[in-house]
């Protein structure tokens, strides 16, 4: 193939190639004014001359040629050069897209390879998962086996366990008895030969041991508890009083100076309910923790941490006869019965509506309790049956007392009525409210005096109202807390009132 050079350089030597032959030939031509030479200068003179303006004419025609071939040389040889400069770019270019089409099948080759190792892989995992599914399916079923086993061995270990406790508790009753029998010979004996005397103690104007009056005025405002506090009650025939709140203590305060006594530590939530035994000699406290502890007075240490619950325990009570047994309340629908010398559950009740508040009857057989459903019921602790139910309010039930006879209880609901049931029957005998009277809380605790005539319970603006029974009415409105009061007792020898509200300050009324 010749270069653009090589055929500009031809196209010149053809050029003058051709003014050669074309000079050669004009130079014959005019060979015959060579030969007039010869003849007389003035009689050829105008031949010569309009010849010599012909072949200036003609040169200048070759010029004009020779100038319109360089220019068309010219552009010849530069379209020659751009045709190169593109057919050299054409080749780069192909030869980069062949370099890019090598790359881009060698790509192709090593992806076709690398999805075939993935596909391999995947049906290995899928096999591999095959066999751990068949694996996870049959554990499953040995799991499912071996709890149904276990919740088996657990039934048959519990009852075990309960049979024993029965026959425990059947020893310990027939051994009670026995001393309540020689303790009743013994009281009766003593009574025979002391009630000339009482009778004329009391005929010469001496305080009666039951008497109570209204109160009217606080006569002690003790900063109790930070947070809060949500539970006070008396010890039993005591003028010493028991308080529990959100600190986590719970503290005894003799109610004439209101000095503290003794401070209780080991509880681990907000102390939510508190009881005391019938000797006086352990206090029980219902925790946010889900658990029950139960304090010894005499050490201030922790006897019994009582678990089983499932949620908060909220309230508590003990036996009013003896001071083995205790009864609890959670928000797991449950409510249990404690051997409290054991420390262990002995029976376990199952409610269909959260129970707020509990009391032992006198008997210490059954207990009543009242619910969020509004509903009061009425259980057999040894059997576990649910003996009555009754429609008390017509929202949560926040409060149980019983009265010290046995045979009237108290209830308190959120809406704001106070009812009074005969304990064997659960027929209503009574009902109380006041305009002012709103409860603060689902365990705003109310109470019934020693007496069984006065009814008191606090209210969401601070104050307490005070009821006669016999006539239903409010007998007095006490105001000196600055926070919705939560809960009310009364002492057992009559008075005083014990109030507590929800900042911590306790008040004694007399």
């Amino acid at each position: 193939m010749r270069t653009s050079d090589e055929l500009a350089n031809a196209a010149i030597k053809h050029a003058l190639k051709a003014l050669r032959k074309r000079h050669l030939l004009e130079e014959g031509a005019h060979s015959s004014a060579f030969n007039a030479l010869a003849r007389p200068f003035v009689a050829q003179g105008s031949e010569w001359k309009e010849k010599v303006e012909k072949l200036e004419q003609e040169l200048q025609q070759c010029y004009k040629a020779q100038a319109r071939l360089s220019e068309q040389l010219v552009v010849e040889v530069a379209e020659c050069r751009n045709s190169k400069a593109l057919a050299q770019e054409k080749e780069a270019l192909n030869s980069d897209l062949q370099l890019e089409v090598t790359r881009l099948r060698e790509e192709c080759q090593q992806l076709k390879e690398d999805l075939d190792e993935k596909t391999k892989a995947l049906d290995l995992v899928l096999s591999e998962n095959k066999a751990l599914r068949a694996q996870l399916e049959e554990a499953t079923e040995k799991a499912n086996a071996a709890e149904a086993e276990n919740k088996m061995l657990v039934d048959r270990w519990m009852l075990q366990k309960m049979q024993e406790a029965e026959r425990i508790n059947e020893a310990n009753a027939i051994y009670e008895g026995i001393l309540d029998q020689f303790k009743a010979r013994s009281i009766e004996n003593l009574a025979r030969e002391q009630v000339d005397g009482v009778v004329r103690q009391f005929e010469a104007g001496a305080e009666n041991f039951m008497e109570t009056t209204i109160p009217t005025a606080c006569k002690h405002k003790i900063p109790a508890h930070e947070g809060g506090c949500g539970s006070i009650l008396f010890e039993r025939n005591s003028d010493k009083l028991i308080s529990g709140g959100q600190d986590r203590t719970v503290k005894i305060w003799n109610s004439k100076t209101g000095t503290l006594l003794n401070t209780l530590y080991g509880c681990v939530g907000t102390v939510l309910d508190l009881a005391v035994t019938h000797d006086n000699r352990s206090i029980v406290a219902a925790s946010s923790s889900n658990n029950l502890f139960v304090w010894d007075v005499g050490s201030g240490r922790i006897h019994h941490t009582l678990t089983g619950h499932r949620d908060k325990a909220c309230a508590v009570d003990t036996s009013k006869i003896s001071s083995r047994h205790a009864v609890s309340a959670s928000y797991d629908h449950t409510i249990k019965v404690w051997d409290l010398q054991r420390g262990y559950c002995i029976n376990t009740l199952i409610s269909s509506s959260n129970c707020n508040a509990l009391c032992f009857s006198m008997d210490e057989l059954t207990v009543c309790s009242g619910h969020v459903d509004g509903n009061i019921r009425l259980w057999d602790i040894k059997s576990g049956k649910l003996l009555s139910e009754v429609a008390a309010h017509s929202l949560a039930v926040t409060s149980i007392s019983l009265s010290s006879g046995g045979n009237i209880v108290l209830t308190s609901g959120r809406d704001n009525l106070h009812n009074l049931f005969d304990m064997r029957s659960l027929e209503v005998c009574g009902t109380l409210r006041a305009t002012g009277n709103k409860l603060a809380s689902n365990w705003s605790r109310s109470c019934i005096s020693a007496n069984d005539n006065y009814v008191a319970a606090g209210s969401a603006d601070g104050s307490v109202q005070v009821w006669s029974i016999p006539r239903a009415d409010v007998v007095s409105t006490l105001k000196e807390h600055t926070a919705p009061v939560l809960c009310c007792s009364w002492s057992g020898l009559g008075k005083p009132l014990a109030t507590a509200d929800k900042n911590g300050s306790i008040c004694i009324w007399v």
